[in-house]
């Protein structure tokens, strides 16, 4: 094998491209795989949408230009009243509000914005793969947040204390969570808020996934708590809620002091979201009705339908019924050497792809995780040919 050539990055090196996409990759090459492996939705970007962004298309002749960096004011107006729908809290979307291509490309700019290399960032354990790969491309160090699987997968606020440090920037939180569907409770989001402020750290909140919640959850969104605002950053995504997760758009919600530090960052790296993606947003939130509602009740069906499924074959998986987002995060209870070994052979020998839960954190070693934000038949494919392989117990 031909030596890597000596001018790339040492922290690139040592990476390895997100679980996730390495098994949807795999599954991908695997003629006749079922893949329960990427969270992509299979819902179509509403009709609304596209017929919107098609009149753009044909009347807007500016709509193949950039836009300025922080997107156009139109979306800003609208992200902004979303925001106060959601939290009852008024953000400026001049000195405020950031258009971003997605969360992902959010989250890269603030953690360049927030780290020096040697600085460390808390991350729940497990959690979302990526926001470790990203850390890390800062030249700073992720700390695990061990959750409490024999609680449900809960925060504890005393072994966050043993975490932090004098270097400890921010902690991420996604609720519900990636990978596991836990909603985290309010209480423990208000003492890891008053933890920040008197710490001095940042609490970021990537919220893809709180537009889905069953069973009459409630799902506390820690950006409404204004007495915290100086010490937290939203992330809001149309990837998910509106079926958009190819278009690229999201927004963030800082503290004014940080937006002009967060468009340095964001114009060397994109200068703007793409154009022809922010009128989609203008689209999505313009919308009436808005289109998750319906989304949610189909995901609560399809949720019904795994954790059916699941039941099933307790000889091979153990889980905890998720409340939220569209994961489910099972122990694998069959014979296994780790998780990953076991993901690439149930891919191998059954036709099924999952992502191995070591790649969400030391914690996850042991589990998969699963997405049921496909169609019920790649569902009940993908368990039919598990029962095939490992027997049905009744």
């Amino acid at each position: 094998m031909p030596r890597t050539p000596a001018t790339i990055a040492r922290n690139v090196e040592a990476m390895e491209i997100s679980v996730i996409k390495a098994m949807a990759m795999r599954a991908a090459a695997t003629p006749g795989a079922v893949s329960l492996a990427w969270g992509v939705p299979s819902f179509a970007t509403p009709p609304p949408i596209r017929a919107a962004v098609a009149a753009a298309l044909e009347a807007d002749p500016t709509i193949g230009r950039y836009t300025l960096p922080d997107g156009l004011p139109e979306l800003r107006r609208l992200a902004a009243g979303r925001h106060r729908l959601d939290t009852g809290i008024d953000v400026d979307p001049d000195s405020q509000l950031v258009v971003t291509a997605g969360n992902m490309q959010g989250m890269s700019v603030l953690l360049h914005v927030l780290l020096d290399p040697g600085d460390e960032v808390v991350v729940t354990d497990p959690g979302f793969a990526s926001h470790v790969q990203q850390v890390r491309l800062c030249g700073a160090v992720p700390r695990y947040w061990k959750l409490d699987e024999a609680a449900g997968w809960t925060l504890d606020l005393a072994a966050l204390e043993d975490l932090l440090t004098p270097r400890t920037r921010a902690v991420i939180i996604v609720s519900p969570s990636n990978p596991t569907g836990r909603i985290f409770d309010r209480d423990s989001l208000l003492g890891l808020a008053r933890i920040a402020r008197e710490r001095g750290f940042v609490v970021i909140v990537d919220d893809p996934y709180s537009r889905f919640v069953y069973d009459g959850a409630a799902c506390f969104n820690l950006a409404s708590a204004a007495e915290f605002a100086d010490h937290l950053v939203y992330l809001c995504t149309f990837s998910k809620a509106y079926a958009m997760s190819g278009w690229r758009l999201g927004y963030l919600v800082a503290p004014p002091a940080l937006k002009g530090e967060i468009l340095k960052v964001h114009d060397a790296n994109l200068i703007c979201a793409p154009h022809v993606s922010q009128a989609a947003g203008i689209a999505a939130l313009a919308m009436d009705p808005q289109p998750w509602p319906e989304f949610a009740r189909l995901l609560e069906a399809r949720r019904a339908l795994i954790c059916e499924r699941l039941d099933r074959v307790p000889q091979v998986f153990a889980y905890q019924r998720p409340q939220g987002a569209y994961y489910v995060f099972p122990r694998i209870v069959a014979a296994h050497t780790d998780s990953r070994s076991f993901a690439i052979e149930l891919l191998e020998r059954v036709g099924v792809s999952v992502t191995p839960g070591s790649g969400f954190g030391p914690a996850g070693e042991g589990h998969v995780r699963m997405a049921y934000c496909v169609e019920e038949d790649t569902i009940n494919q993908a368990f039919d040919r598990i029962e095939a392989h490992y027997g049905r117990e009744t």
